[in-house]
């Protein structure tokens, strides 16, 4: 937890249970507004809402359609980054 909060790509060297684990997860996707993990995460609404708020443009590779529709994760997206509105779906 201490390395990926300090540097979030730590995660990157960890064990698979690590990369699994969402709070270790949550912590690096913080950090880096973006991390490689697996997938079962970016359909999880804070985890994307935490990584579009450090970076916006990440809408576009880490959030599931599901959450590219999803009002809430579009505005905290385009509050940091005003061109993640390109990214979201047409619906929302």
């Amino acid at each position: 937890m201490v390395a990926v909060a300090q540097k979030g790509r730590a995660l990157y060297y960890a064990s698979d249970d690590l990369k699994n684990d969402k709070e270790i997860v949550m912590a690096a996707k913080v950090k880096l507004g973006h991390i490689e993990a697996t997938d079962q995460f970016d359909t999880l609404k804070e985890v994307v809402i935490a990584a579009v708020a450090k970076e916006g443009h990440v809408l576009q590779y880490y959030a599931s359609d599901e959450l590219k529709n999803d009002k809430e994760v579009v505005m905290a997206a385009v509050a940091q980054y005003g061109d993640a509105l390109y990214f979201a779906s047409d619906a929302s």
